[in-house]
C-alpha cells in the first residue's frame, strides 16, 4: 500500500456521526420504524442526565469519552412498545409507564446494542479498539448534572436531537477528548459481519458432520447385514 498524498482526517464530528448512525440503525431495526436525527449539532459545555429517562455510558481505549442519551417519556414508551410488539408481546401485557423496571431494562438493552454497534465500527473503520461500560437506564423527575471521571484532558461536548416516527424527541450528548485520526495509508475497512449469515454458516458446519455420521452408520449397518447373509 502506498502513502496517500492527502491523508484522510477523521475528527470528532465524524465520530459523532458514526455514533448517531449506530443509534438510528439499531433502533430502526429493533422497532421497525423510522428514527432520524437533526442535521445540526450543538456545541455544549457540559453533559447531564435530564428527565424523563436516560442513561450514560463510558468508553475507553483508543480514545475516551462519555455518552448520554436522554429520552422524553413519550419517546421512551414509543420505542419500548414498538420493540416489544415487534418481538411478539401482546399489547395488553406492555408496561403502562416509563418508570416501570421493564421499560428501563428494555431501553438499557437497546442502548447496549447501539454502543456495541458503534464500538464494532470503530474497530473496523478506525483500526483501534474501545471498551464500553454497561448502560443503566434511570427514570428522573429533575435534571441531574453528571460529572464522571472519564479520563478526559481536553473534552469536547456535542448534543444531537433525534426524532421518533411519531415525532417524539430524545437527545444524545457526547463528551470526548479532542482527537483526530489521520489515515497513513490506503486500506479497505472490514465489512460488518452479517449475523444471519454467521448463524446459517454455523448450522451448515454442524449439519455436515451429522450427515457424514449418518452415512457411516448406514454403511456399517449394510456391512453387518451382508455378513449375516441378509
Amino acid at each position: 500500500m502506498k502513502t496517500t498524498d492527502k491523508p484522510v482526517v477523521y475528527g470528532i464530528e465524524d465520530i459523532l456521526t458514526s455514533l448517531c448512525n449506530s443509534v438510528t440503525r439499531v433502533l430502526n431495526k429493533a422497532t421497525q420504524s423510522d428514527i432520524r436525527y437533526s442535521g445540526m449539532v450543538q456545541r455544549i459545555t457540559r453533559t447531564c442526565l435530564k428527565p424523563d429517562i436516560g442513561c450514560f455510558v463510558l468508553f475507553d481505549g483508543g480514545f475516551s469519552g462519555l455518552v448520554i442519551i436522554n429520552f422524553s417519556a413519550q419517546a421512551a414508551m414509543e420505542l419500548y412498545s414498538k420493540y416489544m410488539l415487534h418481538m411478539g408481546m401482546a399489547r395488553e401485557d406492555l408496561a403502562g409507564s416509563f418508570t416501570a423496571d421493564e421499560v428501563g431494562n428494555v431501553m438499557g438493552e437497546l442502548m447496549n446494542q447501539v454502543l456495541g454497534d458503534f464500538t464494532s465500527k470503530v474497530h473496523r473503520e478506525l483500526q483501534t479498539h474501545i471498551t464500553q461500560s454497561q448502560p443503566k437506564m434511570m427514570a428522573l423527575n429533575k435534571q441531574v448534572l453528571l460529572s464522571v471521571d472519564a479520563n478526559l484532558d481536553q473534552p469536547e461536548a456535542r448534543r444531537v436531537t433525534f426524532y421518533t416516527a411519531a415525532n417524539h424527541l430524545f437527545y444524545l450528548e457526547m463528551a470526548i477528548d479532542r482527537t483526530e485520526f489521520i489515515q497513513l495509508y490506503d486500506f479497505a475497512p472490514q465489512e460488518a459481519p452479517d449475523p444471519d449469515a454467521l448463524i446459517a454458516q454455523a448450522h451448515a458446519q454442524g449439519a455436515a458432520p451429522r450427515a457424514e455420521a449418518a452415512a457411516s452408520a448406514s454403511s456399517d449397518t449394510d456391512d453387518l447385514l451382508k455378513s449375516l447373509g441378509m
